[in-house]
């Protein structure tokens, strides 16, 4: 059986993309919560509006496929952002099933890794630059 590594790289970048865009949109209504959330930890609550590059913009440029390390990186950080800010109490908890209590955020923190290191494959936009 021949390896097809690159449209496995593409459905891993439209399944981490997509589902977190859909996060994303779901916040177009607004940040007031992450705002509120943000000034009592103490931090300046105009950060909220790092959500959308979180969720919106790098999902869409990982799903397309450019600059797939850089907008993965992005991604990561935007993830681990939410893990510590939001769910710091779940990281060494399992769920009633057994499940990591960030499965899902696992999930993308370690999906967007990958990607940082392959990069986008050769069914992406860009391919061309260090950061493809």
């Amino acid at each position: 059986m021949n390896k097809n590594t690159d449209l496995g790289l593409l459905i891993l970048r439209i399944a981490i993309g997509v589902l977190m865009l859909l996060h994303g949109i779901a916040k177009l209504k607004g940040v007031s919560f992450i705002e509120g959330m943000l000034e009592g930890k103490g931090l300046p609550s105009f950060m909220a509006y790092g959500v959308y590059i979180t969720e919106i913009i790098m999902p869409i440029l990982i799903i397309i496929g450019f600059r797939t390390r850089l907008a993965s990186a992005g991604f990561a950080f935007g993830v681990l952002f939410a893990i510590f800010l939001v769910h710091s109490g779940d990281i060494f908890t399992l769920t009633q099933h057994g499940g990591w209590g960030i499965e899902l955020l696992g999930l993308y923190l370690f999906g967007a890794i990958a990607l940082f290191f392959t990069g986008g494959g050769k069914l992406a936009m860009s391919t061309k630059n260090k950061w493809d």
